[in-house]
């Protein structure tokens, strides 16, 4: 059985007991959130109707907040005495599901 869910923007395909990486939830580590899910097989039958969908959850628990690695923006003209050097790290929540 698995369920593909939509968080932060993306979907991502999930079975339980599956720990993933998503961009940050609010929430503490040991809280549990439901997240939407877009399309359910179950091994016999798939569901992609939204009515039936509706009543369908994931749960997952929070397993860690932490912050990604560091990602370098470089801007460069060559000849015109240009450089500007940018670095970030996306905050990211790791989830553990539960239960589909």
């Amino acid at each position: 059985m698995y369920a593909i869910i939509k968080t932060g923007g993306k979907q991502y395909k999930v079975t339980t007991d599956q720990v993933i990486t998503v961009e940050k939830l609010a929430g503490n580590v040991g809280d549990t959130v439901e997240l939407d899910v877009l399309f359910l097989n179950d091994g016999n039958k798939i569901v992609t109707d939204p009515a039936e969908l509706a009543n369908a959850k994931v749960s997952a628990e929070i397993v860690d907040q932490f912050k990604g690695e560091k990602v370098i923006a470089f801007k460069f003209n060559k000849r015109k005495r240009y450089k500007r050097t940018k670095g970030h790290r996306q905050q990211l929540t790791k989830l553990k599901i539960t239960n589909i």
